[in-house]
This record gives structure tokens, C-alpha cells and sequence, in this order.
């Protein structure tokens, strides 16, 4: 039998500063709301229209330290993980569903002022501040002769 895929990619700007809490036993946990948005123009009336969509985001571990240091509302972010559906029950005994996005990816997005930076994190790794990545040091234009696809240098003033 064929195992299911479950991938959600999100770009979009945080709507609250993140929620950064620990566990007892010392896991921290943070939690953004990210809102992203789709815009069309009505074809009846020819008006813009737009809707926008929030999701819940929760980090585990060292991204989620990361995601707690580095995020604030506003900025705006590339996310990937996997949905997680949990069941409770509330204070007047009703059963509800919550959804969440469980990030195991998220890359800050935008200048250093709007809280990016180009910082590119998953779950699991354990880069110290230190030693955040940096945008790659430009490359020649001219490729070298007999160069392979992967050592094919690229203009970085490219706009798309």
C-alpha cells in the first residue's frame, strides 16, 4: 500500500510577535500565526479582490529557539512541515478539532529590517548564532571552460 504524503509550504508575514514557552522537560515550543494572502480580480465586476488566510505554525526544539530569536510580527517567512489535527475536549464538554502546521523548514524572508535576513533552518540542526548562513559571495558571470552543470556559475543580479 502506498504511504500518503502530508508537505505544507507557507510564505507569508507574521501576524503577532512568536510565542516562545519550554516544556518540563525543557523542549521549547514556539508558536507564530503567519497569514498568507491571494489576490484576483472579480470577473462580474472587475473589482481587485483578496482574502487573506491564517495559519497557526508551531517550532519544536533548536528551530524553535531559532524561529523565538529571530522572528517578530511582520516579518515575513517560508515555512514547510506537515499538518497535525488534535482532538480536545472543552470546558463545556464539546469535542473540537484544532489544525496546525508543524514546522520542520522555515527560512526568514525580506531585509534585516523587516526581520529577515535569508537565515535557512530546519528541525534538527543546531547552528549557533554564530554560525548562521550568509548569502553566498557573488560568482563570475563567465562560466569556466569544460565546467559541469553544478559548477556553472550564475549572475546574482538576475530579478527573478
Amino acid at each position: 500500500m502506498a504511504r500518503g504524503i502530508n508537505k505544507v509550504i507557507l510564505v507569508g508575514n507574521l501576524g503577532n510577535d512568536p510565542d516562545v514557552k519550554a516544556t518540563q522537560g525543557g523542549t521549547t515550543i514556539t508558536t507564530i500565526s503567519v497569514a498568507t494572502s491571494e489576490q484576483w480580480k472579480d470577473k462580474q465586476t472587475g473589482q481587485a479582490q483578496e482574502r487573506t488566510e491564517w495559519h497557526r505554525v508551531k517550532f519544536f526544539g533548536r528551530l524553535a529557539e531559532i524561529a523565538g530569536d529571530y522572528l517578530k510580527k511582520g516579518s515575513q517567512v517560508y515555512i514547510e512541515g506537515s499538518l497535525r489535527t488534535d482532538k480536545y475536549t472543552d470546558k463545556n464538554g464539546v469535542e473540537r478539532y484544532t489544525t496546525d502546521i508543524i514546522a520542520n523548514e522555515m527560512q526568514m524572508l525580506g531585509g534585516r529590517g523587516e526581520g529577515g535576513g535569508g537565515g535557512n533552518y530546519e528541525r534538527g540542526s543546531r547552528p549557533a548564532p554564530a554560525q548562521r548562513r550568509e548569502p553566498a559571495p557573488s560568482r563570475s558571470s563567465a562560466p569556466a571552460p569544460s565546467a559541469g552543470f553544478d559548477d556553472v556559475p550564475f549572475d546574482d543580479d538576475i530579478p527573478f
